[in-house]
């Protein structure tokens, strides 16, 4: 079995709490971007891109999504704002993985939703091969309006994924994976 086969047998996520510094550098981020971006893209449009999320960078938008969740949501318990204050910097570095899916004449929206969601799987999977742990996570901020025009999405645009990726402070446990004989049907005439 090449080592390729074997990093993506053995490929987990890691909890972004468990994720600690340091972040990759600027070359090993452009490895990851590169990576992630050649994925399957009817019609070369490249219905996504990205938001990188690094440094102060993170705290500040995590003050932006606090404020937010207080303004829209309610809530003023100082321990919950802490938590979406902290959401982007529980890992050394964050990348937002934009859907900009439209409508176009030959190649469905849907189609180009799942180019962006194979954008995620690559940033993963790359991430794991240079070493690193990643875990990828919507939470509430990816459906909010509010925290998309934080971010500077515009109105059509969706987050397909926040990736936290640090290097795992600990190794977590595999979880249990379905068998074969639950999920594959083979199709007879």
């Amino acid at each position: 079995m090449t080592q390729w086969l074997a990093a993506l047998q053995t490929r987990r996520s890691v909890s972004a709490r468990l994720l600690t510094g340091p972040a990759p550098d600027k070359a090993q981020i452009d490895t990851l971007l590169t990576i992630a971006s050649r994925v399957p893209d009817h019609g070369k449009l490249a219905p996504w891109r990205f938001i990188v999320i690094e440094g102060e960078a993170r705290a500040t938008l995590g003050q932006a999504i606090a404020e937010i969740a207080s303004r829209t949501q309610g809530i003023t318990d100082p321990e919950r704002l802490a938590v979406e204050h902290d959401r982007f910097t529980r890992a050394p570095l964050v990348i937002a993985v934009v859907s900009k899916a439209s409508e176009h004449p030959k190649i469905p929206v849907w189609e180009q939703q799942l180019s962006a969601g194979a954008v995620c799987m690559n940033l993963l999977s790359a991430a794991s091969a240079l070493g690193f742990g990643a875990c990828w996570l919507t939470e509430w901020m990816a459906y909010d309006a509010a925290a998309r025009s934080a971010l500077g999405l515009d109105a059509a645009e969706r987050i397909a994924g926040f990736i936290h990726i640090g290097h795992a402070s600990e190794t977590p446990a595999d979880r249990p994976r379905p068998e074969l004989d639950q999920i594959v049907t083979r199709w007879q005439a």
